[in-house]
C-alpha cells in the first residue's frame, strides 16, 4: 500500500473535484495539472483514476486514453498496472488487446504520440477490418461510455498541428487532461498545480544542487579536465555511500555520465571514459560497476535492476536521449562534459538526481543535496532540450493582425545539396591566401586551458536560470580534450551543410592550409591556433567566406530546374519551435512570446531599433529560411541560377507601409549584390502593379545608425557609402 504525501493527498482530491465538475457539462473540457519533476506525477494521477471511477454517485462510465512520448507510455502503463494489480479497479491496455474493438468502463488505452501522430498510420487509417482507432472511439461512445484523454509530458506534442488534429477529430474527449510539469497551453477550464516548494517541504526531492563543490581545493597536477571531473565525483559519491551507511540507509549512490549523441568526425567519449574508469578506478561492467544505457536498441549493458536503492552499479554513461522519463532516485550525482560553446543544461537533465531515494530527507544534509561534476565555466538551466524535434516553444500570431498579402515564392528542389565536396578546400585555401590570414592570427598562441567553474549552486531547481558560483579553475587542456574541441569547432562550422561528411571537409581544409601555406604540420599546434581566442573568429570568417563562394561556384553551377510557386504570404498563424529557442521580451514582435536563438549582433541591434519605436512601427515579424510559410523574394545568383532571397525582417509601420530588411554586415553585406538587386526590383514591381506600399533592403549599421539601400544597382563601400544608403530611423 502506498501511503501518498500532504500535498499529493491534497493534490489527488483537488483533481478528482475539478474532473468530476466539468463531467457534469455536456461540451468538452481541459483541464490541466501541472507538477514538477519528481512529484510522483504518475502516481497522484493513478490514484487520481481510481477515485474518479471509485464509488460513483451516478451512472457515468468512463473509458481511459494515456498517451505519451516514446517510451515513457511503456513506463507509464506498467507503472500504473503495478499500482491497480492488488484492487483490479481500472485495468491497463494496448490497442492489440481492446476486445470487440472498444474500450471498456474502466479501462485505459496507452498509445505514445510517435505511434499515432504520423501520416498513414495504421491505427488512424481506414481499413477493412475497420480495427482503426476511430472505430474503437465510436463504438466506445455507442455504449454511453464517456472518454478522458490523458496527456502526459503534454509539452513535448500535444500542441502540434497533427496532435490536435488526432485529439480534436479522432478521439474528441469528453475532458482532457494535460499532465506537465511545464505545461504550454493558455486555454484550459481547470489547472490543478503543485507548488515546487511543497513537494520539497515533503522530503520527495533534494533541497539544492550543488555544481563542482571545493573542485579547486582538489590537487589538479597533470591531470586532465576529465580526469579532474571523473574524480571528484567518485570521491563524492564514496562520501554519500557511507553518509547513507551511518544513517542506516542501505543505498549505493549512483552517477550518472551523460555525453553527447554521436557526431560524425567528433572523438567519442565513450571509449576513453570507459577506460578511464576501469584504469584509474576499477569500475568495470564485468564487476557489474559500470552500466551503459546509449539507446533502446542497443548500447545497453548492466541495466537489470538499476534502479534498486543497493544495485552494485556505481556509475551509469548514458546520452541526453533517455533524460525523459527515465527514473532512478538513487542517483545522486551527475557529471557533464564540454559541448562545443554549450553552456546549457535542462531541468529534465537535472531531475534525473533530485529525487530522493526513500522519499524523505535526511538528517545529514549532504545527503539531501544533488550534485554536478563538469568542466563548463559557465552553466545555464534551460527549460529542455532533450531532442531537437520535440517542439516545446509555441508562438501565435496577435489577434489584431490584419493580412498583408504579399507575393511570396517557394523554390521546390528535385534533390538536396547539403554536403561540401573537395571542392571548397580550394576555394578556403585561395581566399585564405588572398585575405593574408596569416597577418590576422597568431602563430605562436599560449597554450590553451580550460576553465571549470568552482562551487555553483542551484536552489530553484524548477525554474530557467544562469548558474551563480564563486570562481573558477583554470586546468590545461588534454590531447585528447584538444581533438575533440577541435573536431566540435569543424562540426559547428558547417551550417548550413550536413555536418556528416562536411566537418571531415573543413578539418582537412584547415590542415592543408597550415601545411602549404603557413608550412605547420604539426596537427596539435595547428589545432591550438584555430582554437585560440582571437584566431578563432578570424578562421571561422574565412570558413564562412569559402562557404558563401561554394555556394556561388559550385552549387550555382550544377544547374537543377527548380519549380517555382508564388502565392500571396502572410505571417504565419502560428510557429512551433524546439528548445534551443529562448523567450524574449519583444513588445512589437507580431509572434507572442517571441522565440529566438541565440540572434546575430545586427539582429539583435535591429530588433532593439524596432521595439524602441512605439511612434511608427505597428509590429515586425522576425523571418525563417527554407520553409513555405516563410517569406522569400527570388533571386538569380552570378551564375543565373534561381534561389529563394529570405530577408529577415517584414516592418509593418502604423501609416501603412510595409518595411522588408536584411541585415548585414562585413562581408555579408559586400556580396548581396544580387540579393540586394532582387528585393529592389520585387519591391518596384509589387508597388507599380499591386498597389502595395513597400520599401526597404540591405540593412547595416554604421557608426551606431542604422541605414539601408534599397538602390536597384547595388554597391558597398563601408569607407564610402554614397547616397544610395538612406538613413533608417522609426522614431
Amino acid at each position: 500500500m502506498i501511503s501518498l504525501k500532504p500535498f499529493q493527498e491534497k493534490t489527488v482530491e483537488e483533481l478528482k473535484e475539478k474532473v468530476n465538475k466539468l463531467l457534469k457539462y455536456d461540451d468538452r473540457k481541459v483541464c490541466v495539472f501541472e507538477a514538477p519533476t519528481g512529484s510522483g506525477k504518475t502516481l497522484m494521477v493513478a490514484e487520481f483514476l481510481k477515485r474518479l471511477v471509485l464509488h460513483r454517485d451516478d451512472d457515468k462510465k468512463i473509458a481511459f486514453i494515456w498517451i505519451s512520448v516514446r517510451q515513457l507510455s511503456n513506463q507509464s502503463r506498467e507503472k500504473l498496472e503495478k499500482y491497480f494489480e492488488d484492487t483490479r479497479i481500472l485495468h491497463c491496455c494496448e490497442f492489440e488487446d481492446l476486445t470487440d474493438k472498444r474500450i471498456g468502463n474502466n479501462e485505459i488505452l496507452f498509445f505514445n504520440w510517435e505511434s499515432i501522430n504520423k501520416e498513414d498510420n495504421i491505427y488512424i487509417r481506414e481499413n477493412e477490418q475497420e480495427n482503426n482507432l476511430s472505430t474503437v472511439i465510436a463504438n466506445t461512445k455507442e455504449d454511453g461510455i464517456e472518454i478522458v484523454l490523458i496527456i502526459d509530458e503534454s509539452h513535448h506534442t500535444a500542441t502540434s498541428e497533427k496532435s490536435i488534429e488526432i485529439i480534436e477529430e479522432a478521439i474528441a474527449p469528453k475532458i482532457t487532461l494535460e499532465v506537465s510539469a511545464t505545461p504550454k497551453i493558455t486555454k484550459m477550464d481547470e489547472k490543478v498545480t503543485v507548488q515546487f516548494e511543497d513537494v520539497i517541504a515533503d522530503g520527495m526531492i533534494k533541497k539544492e544542487v550543488a555544481i563542482n563543490p571545493n573542485i579547486d581545493k582538489e590537487k589538479v597536477g597533470a591531470d586532465s579536465q576529465d580526469d579532474i571531473v571523473i574524480s571528484c565525483a567518485l570521491k563524492k559519491r564514496k562520501e554519500l555511500e557511507n553518509a547513507y551507511k551511518k544513517d542506516g540507509a542501505n543505498i549505493n549512490p549512483l552517477v550518472l555520465i551523460q555525453i553527447s549523441d554521436n557526431r560524425s568526425g567528433v572523438l567519442d567519449k565513450k571509449d576513453d571514459l570507459i577506460k578511464l574508469l576501469k584504469d584509474k578506478f576499477k569500475i568495470t561492467f564485468e564487476n557489474r560497476k559500470l552500466a551503459i544505457y546509449l539507446s533502446d536498441k542497443d548500447d545497453k549493458v548492466n541495466l537489470e535492476n538499476i534502479e534498486k536503492p543497493d544495485n552494485e552499479t556505481e556509475v551509469l554513461i548514458f546520452k541526453q536521449a533517455i533524460a525523459v522519463g527515465w527514473d532512478c532516485p538513487r542517483a545522486a550525482i551527475l557529471v557533464l562534459f564540454r559541448d562545443w560553446k554549450s553552456i546549457t543544461f535542462s531541468i529534465q537533465t537535472v531531475g534525473r538526481i533530485m529525487r530522493m531515494p526513500e522519499f524523505k530527507h535526511y538528517n545529514n544534509e549532504v545527503l539531501n543535496k544533488g550534485y554536478v561534476f563538469t568542466n563548463l565555466a559557465d552553466i545555464e538551466i534551460a527549460q529542455d532540450i532533450t531532442k531537437d524535434y520535440l517542439m516545446t516553444n509555441f508562438s501565435r500570431r496577435v489577434e489584431d493582425y490584419k493580412n498583408i498579402d504579399i507575393t511570396s515564392i517557394y523554390l521546390r528542389r528535385q534533390r538536396e545539396r547539403t554536403r561540401l565536396t573537395g571542392e571548397f578546400k580550394k576555394l578556403f585555401i585561395d581566399i585564405a591566401k588572398r585575405e593574408l590570414i596569416k597577418t590576422r592570427i597568431s602563430l605562436k598562441p599560449t597554450e590553451l586551458s580550460g576553465d571549470m567553474m568552482v562551487d555553483g549552486l542551484i536552489k530553484k531547481l524548477d525554474k530557467v536560470q544562469i548558474v551563480e558560483h564563486k570562481g573558477e579553475l583554470t586546468v590545461p587542456i588534454s590531447e585528447n580534450d584538444l581533438q575533440y574541441r577541435f573536431d566540435l569547432f569543424a562540426r559547428s562550422a558547417c551550417s548550413p551543410f550536413a555536418p556528416t561528411r562536411s566537418s571531415e571537409i573543413i578539418r582537412n581544409s584547415i590542415y592543408k592550409f597550415f601545411e602549404d601555406v603557413l608550412r605547420i604540420d604539426d596537427w596539435t599546434k595547428v589545432q591550438i591556433i584555430v582554437l585560440s581566442k582571437g584566431n578563432n573568429d578570424v578562421i571561422k570568417e574565412y570558413i564562412n567566406e569559402a562557404k558563401e563562394s561554394y555556394k556561388t561556384k559550385v552549387i550555382g553551377q550544377l544547374g537543377e530546374k527548380k519549380e517555382i510557386e508564388r502565392e500571396p504570404w502572410n505571417v504565419p498563424e502560428d510557429i512551433s519551435y524546439n528548445s534551443k529557442y529562448t523567450e524574449a521580451k519583444c513588445p512589437k514582435s507580431v509572434m507572442q512570446p517571441y522565440f529566438t536563438k541565440t540572434p546575430s549582433k545586427p539582429e539583435k541591434e535591429f530588433i532593439d531599433l524596432l521595439d524602441s519605436s512605439s511612434n511608427k512601427v505597428k509590429w515586425w515579424f522576425k523571418n525563417g529560411e527554407s520553409e513555405k510559410n516563410f517569406f522569400a523574394v527570388l533571386y538569380n545568383d552570378d551564375n543565373g541560377v534561381e534561389h529563394g532571397f529570405y530577408i529577415d525582417f517584414i516592418v509593418m509601420l502604423k501609416d501603412g507601409r510595409i518595411g522588408l530588411f536584411d541585415t548585414k554586415s562585413g562581408i555579408t553585406a559586400k556580396v548581396a549584390k544580387e540579393k540586394a538587386e532582387a528585393l529592389a526590383n520585387y519591391i518596384e514591381d509589387q508597388n507599380k502593379r499591386h498597389g502595395k506600399k513597400l520599401f526597404g533592403g540591405i540593412a547595416i549599421i554604421k557608426d551606431g545608425s542604422w541605414r539601408y539601400n534599397g538602390s536597384k544597382t547595388y554597391t558597398f563601400d563601408e569607407k564610402n557609402l554614397g547616397k544610395d544608403w538612406e538613413f533608417l530611423a522609426f522614431s
